[in-house]
């Protein structure tokens, strides 16, 4: 490779604590061919960073090229050709990350940071994701590590040369000691464990349900919330016998909203049409209720749809079905929206909403302070058709605005952590199950030794009676290994087997 035009310089580098780069500028290149030689006219920058402060700890050269997709395909051509074949290659997937792990740049926790922070489809994912770059993560699982190992240590001390050394402490302040080590990190293991929970709804998404009864506008609500007609609305009962979900992205929060079908009353001869006295539901739509309670009792969030509808006497009722109320009742996150309130003026929808709360929500347990939210789909749909006509729309059509916004006051009530915990949204369903079995030994331990707060008493040779210490030592030694998987430092043994699974991603 020769060079028409080449500089060097010595540049500054706004890295902290990073190499200051030594770059050359390179104009024009000439690439040998069958016919002679070809000359590449092409604008370039040559990098190079040298070792150990670099992000993947080796040597780094980088080619800056400017110009079309053209130009950069000769110089990945030409650069085996003036090296020399076999000497380079294409690096493979994760190479680069998993050179700054075996470098000791990153642990595996801030790698499956970068894999979240890659695939994030949603703000809240992304978030969730850098905050578990920091290393901070990797860096408490490792104290927890090194303090299992040396209180592993010492308690194998006391098998091999208790009869031979003299302690500093006596063995029953040694345990007692250890105990409270272990006390403190369970309670640190359950906060993790937590927030891997809330962490798991941002990545995988929050599921929502939408039960009622049929005709109540489920189907209506979900496209308007969607965005598109994912449910088939018609006027016609039961339309949806089956389970229709779709995906949204709600101000950064990934959802999942399932479409069910509409529930009918129960009674003791089986499920009956309420507008049909003595009319039995057939078996398919019975099946689809049997999904929809199956599929509610799975749901992060319910969302129960009663409507205004006329009654046989001519007035406007509440219809509702009190099965799906109970249903959210039991659920950690419900919500009740009365919709068709275009039916009937503000005054006879605030009486009936009024009514609807004190003679049945407070009657149920766990729906006592809910508020009921009344919205109207036909409203927000012509508004939707008519917007590119008005001059001034309504702001929150049909009230379906204020529906996401109760949503997302509940996703972030579910998901949220406090100021001093926010890295722990870092924590990946990969390490909350280790962290379980780390839990799972720090458990073991506790039973052996027969007591998590200490308070033995010793006998009269000064050692602690009924503990069988070989067996306490391994369940450290056990609960250090689950700790060391995390990171992927330490005597873990299948280190090496999960590497590859999480730098391919």
């Amino acid at each position: 490779m020769r060079y028409q035009q080449l500089k060097i310089y010595h540049g500054l580098c706004p890295q902290k604590k990073a190499p200051k780069p030594r770059y050359a500028t390179l104009r024009t290149l000439y690439l040998p061919d069958s016919h002679g030689t070809e000359i590449l006219d092409a604008a370039a920058l040559v990098l190079y960073f040298p070792n150990p402060e670099t992000v993947t700890g080796d040597d780094v050269l980088e080619l800056h090229v400017h110009g079309g997709s053209a130009t950069v395909k000769a110089v990945l051509s030409a650069i085996p050709k003036c090296i020399g074949e076999g000497h380079i290659r294409y690096a493979e997937p994760g190479e680069f990350t998993k050179r700054a792990f075996l470098n000791d740049r990153l642990d595996l926790a801030q790698v499956e940071a970068l894999s979240e922070t890659l695939s994030a489809e949603t703000e809240q994912q992304r978030r969730a994701a850098v905050r578990g770059s920091s290393g901070s993560l990797g860096r408490t699982y490792e104290e927890w590590r090194l303090k299992l190992l040396q209180a592993r240590a010492e308690m194998e001390a006391l098998i091999d040369f208790q009869e031979d050394q003299h302690f500093d402490e006596s063995p029953t302040s040694l345990v007692s000691n250890v105990t409270d080590q272990v006390k403190a990190i369970l309670k640190s293991i359950n906060i993790h464990e937590l927030a891997s929970e809330r962490s798991e709804l941002l990545r995988n998404g929050i599921k929502v349900a939408l039960l009622g009864p049929p005709n109540a506008g489920k189907s209506s609500l979900m496209n308007l919330l969607v965005g598109r007609e994912a449910s088939i609305v018609s006027g016609e009962s039961g339309t949806t016998r089956d389970i229709i979900e779709a995906n949204l992205d709600i101000r950064g929060y990934l959802c999942t909203f399932a479409d069910t079908a509409g529930f009918r009353t129960l009674t003791e001869t089986g499920r009956t049409d309420p507008n049909q006295p003595g009319a039995k539901i057939g078996a398919i739509e019975d099946e689809g209720i049997r999904r929809a309670k199956a599929k509610a009792l799975q749901s992060d969030v319910i969302i129960v749809l009663a409507s205004v509808e006329q009654g046989p006497s001519g007035g406007f009722e509440l219809c509702y079905d009190l099965e799906t109320l109970k249903l959210a009742a039991d659920c950690q996150e419900r919500m009740v929206v009365v919709n068709k309130r275009d039916a009937v003026s503000k005054q006879d929808l605030r009486a009936l909403v009024d009514a609807f709360r004190d003679t049945t929500l407070r009657q149920i347990p766990g729906l006592e302070d809910v508020q009921p939210v009344p919205i109207s789909c036909k409203e927000a749909e012509a508004q939707i058709q008519s917007s590119d006509h008005q001059a001034d729309p309504d702001p929150d059509p049909g009230g379906i605005r204020l529906v996401a916004d109760r949503l997302v006051s509940s996703f972030q009530d579910m998901t949220s952590l406090p100021a001093t915990l926010q890295d722990l949204h870092g924590v990946t369903e990969r390490q909350r199950q280790l962290l379980m079995q780390c839990r799972g030994g720090l458990e073991g331990y506790a039973d052996t030794v027969g007591s998590v707060d200490g308070g033995y008493e010793e006998d009269g040779a000064g050692e602690v009676p009924d503990i069988d210490i070989t067996m306490a030592a391994e369940h450290l030694r056990y609960a250090a290994g689950c700790l060391g998987r995390i990171t992927g430092r330490g005597e873990a043994g299948d280190v090496e087997e999960i590497l590859g699974v999480i730098f391919e991603k």
